[in-house]
């Protein structure tokens, strides 16, 4: 008489786990709507709706510093959202963090799920890189001081890119454009799946094929990892064992362990009036610049 009973409470299990990720992301996306209504725009130029590819999501936005005196790094960043949320409009400031700093950003959407499983987003992201890369020129920016960065799904599709090879080259680029890697609270190493809608957003795959720890068995571009010590959503163990694997095999990693931060709370801290909360814009700075000084 208790199975059924035990099958519901599994039930409603999942059932609230799906919604407190739901009420996450939707939590995440109106606190950036907030803080961007605060957000500086000058000192910078936004060119909005880029197209990539014939697809309504694969659009870029990007920001321009003024008055450059020389061509630019450039960072690339991925939204989060799960796979199946996210708008590129909802981190103007982001953009404008690495504006101040001197580079040019590109905020990047992809396709998202139900509209395409895995690997259709690592396919626009590499598109995306491929579009930059050709044309970022036109924009003040140096293609070959390329970077990709991402929070949360960003953050493994930016990973992603980088660990694994053949996306970019099957979109016609050289894995070798990435000058360095920068991911946000990103799953890297997320097996088994318990979430059912990620279960199935990478149900066409071998499960292996679709984790970045999988593919870090050589030496890759240099990557920053950062996450929060208080972060639920995606576990900070994601950025611990994608940090080690890389540790063994010599590659270079940057591992950041901010206490007392959350999932949402780690990528807000780039937003003006909130970044004393983490040394993360201070942190991708540096390393940008290390990285593109030789």
């Amino acid at each position: 008489m208790k199975l059924p009973h035990l099958l519901f409470v599994r039930k409603l299990k999942t059932a609230l786990a799906a919604a407190a990720a739901t009420a996450a992301l939707s939590a995440c996306a109106l606190a950036a709507t907030a803080f961007n209504l605060t957000i500086t725009r000058e000192g910078y130029e936004i060119h909005r709706d880029i197209a990539y590819g014939d697809n309504p999501r694969q659009r870029l936005d990007i920001y321009v510093p003024d008055r450059l005196a020389k061509p630019a790094p450039v960072i690339v960043f991925y939204h989060g959202g799960a796979w199946r949320g996210g708008d590129k409009a909802d981190y103007l400031f982001v953009g404008q963090a690495f504006a101040e700093n001197g580079f040019i950003a590109v905020m990047a959407e992809y396709r998202l799920f139900p509209e395409v499983s895995f690997p259709g987003f690592m396919e626009d992201a590499a598109g995306a890189l491929r579009f930059v890369h050709d044309h970022i020129g036109a924009y003040g920016g140096d293609p070959a001081k390329l970077f990709v960065a991402g929070h949360s799904a960003g953050g493994y599709i930016a990973v992603m890119l980088a660990a694994n090879p053949d996306y970019l080259r099957k979109a016609g680029g050289d894995p070798h454009w990435i000058r360095g890697v920068i991911g946000i609270a990103g799953p890297y190493d997320f097996l088994p799946f318990t979430d059912p809608p990620v279960r199935e957003i990478f149900s066409k795959a071998e499960e292996s094929a679709t984790q970045p720890v999988y593919f870090m068995n050589r030496k890759l571009p240099p990557m920053l990892l950062a996450t929060g010590d208080a972060d639920d959503v995606v576990l900070p163990k994601n950025t611990l064992s994608a940090a080690e694997k890389l540790r063994s095999v010599q590659s270079p990693v940057e591992q950041r362990i901010y206490p007392g931060v959350s999932h949402m709370g780690i990528i807000l801290s780039l937003a003006q009036g909130f970044r004393d909360k983490t040394p993360l814009l201070e942190d991708i700075t540096r390393f940008v610049n290390a990285n593109s000084a030789h």
